[in-house]
């Protein structure tokens, strides 16, 4: 199978217009035509795949502490919009079968960055082995993570799947060449970067070695910066509000 990126992702959605990580957020995505969005996935405490960024509940949800001593049951019942703007207060925290589904039916892409808590890494790829063991989603997705130990574990669960590398700090570029030479040998298709670690450089040792770049950031990339990492090779960028791209999405 062939995984075309588009060269616009919804990060978390589209995290600057709906609360991150929830389903409208995600159908928001939609209805700017995005053809693929990103999330993050760990694992409550009766091992059910659902969608956090943090490590905690506290941020984007009424809940406290960590997710993993939470039944799903539990976590559903808690307020994941509120946070953003009180008329969300209906939100929760969709399951990772919730998202597949949705983007199943409406045919978007879904990359799964892997966020396991510190300790569950091996409980959070074997829930999310069963959930695609047990259903059959009708959507492209990839898996992507910061933490290489969890894309190890991937290629040996899930030996077919398409895995990304992301980097938030270079070293020098001995230690680039390392990441390159250990996301060959782990059959990685993409490498992502942090927007202030991108250059031409960069980009020209990825392609060389048959990598997609990607690109993200803490704040939403706008138009005319997006042009420019285009315009340098990068294959896909994480949008957080795509309203400045309207004009150009159904060309993308």
């Amino acid at each position: 199978m062939i995984l075309n990126l588009p060269k616009l992702i919804g990060h978390r959605g589209v995290k600057d217009i709906a609360p991150e990580n929830t389903l409208q957020s995600i159908n928001k995505a939609i209805q700017f035509k995005l053809k693929w969005i990103e999330i993050d996935v760990k694992i409550s405490r009766d091992h059910i795949p659902f969608l956090l960024h943090d490590d905690l509940l506290d941020r984007t949800t009424s809940g406290k502490g960590f997710p993993y001593k939470l039944a799903y049951g539990e976590i559903k019942n808690l307020d994941a919009g509120s946070w953003f703007n009180p008329k969300f207060n209906q939100l929760y925290p969709p399951t990772l079968q919730e998202v597949l589904e949705l983007c199943s039916r409406k045919h978007i892409g879904v990359n799964i960055e892997l966020k396991p808590n510190v300790g569950k890494e091996i409980q959070n790829i074997k829930a999310i082995n069963n959930l695609f063991k047990k259903n059959k989603f009708y959507c492209q997705y990839y898996f992507s993570s910061f933490d290489f130990f969890s894309l190890k574990l991937m290629r040996t669960i899930m030996p077919e799947a398409f895995l990304g590398f992301l980097i938030n700090d270079l070293k020098d570029k001995k230690y680039l060449i390392k990441i390159i030479e250990d996301c060959i040998k782990l059959k990685c298709f993409s490498l992502g970067f942090n927007i202030k670690l991108i250059n031409k450089k960069i980009i020209q040792i990825c392609q060389e070695n048959k990598f997609k770049v990607t690109v993200y950031s803490d704040k939403n990339i706008f138009i005319g910066e997006a042009l420019k990492l285009w315009n340098l090779g990068v294959d896909s960028i994480f949008v957080d509000n795509p309203v400045d791209y309207k004009k150009i999405i159904n060309n993308l």
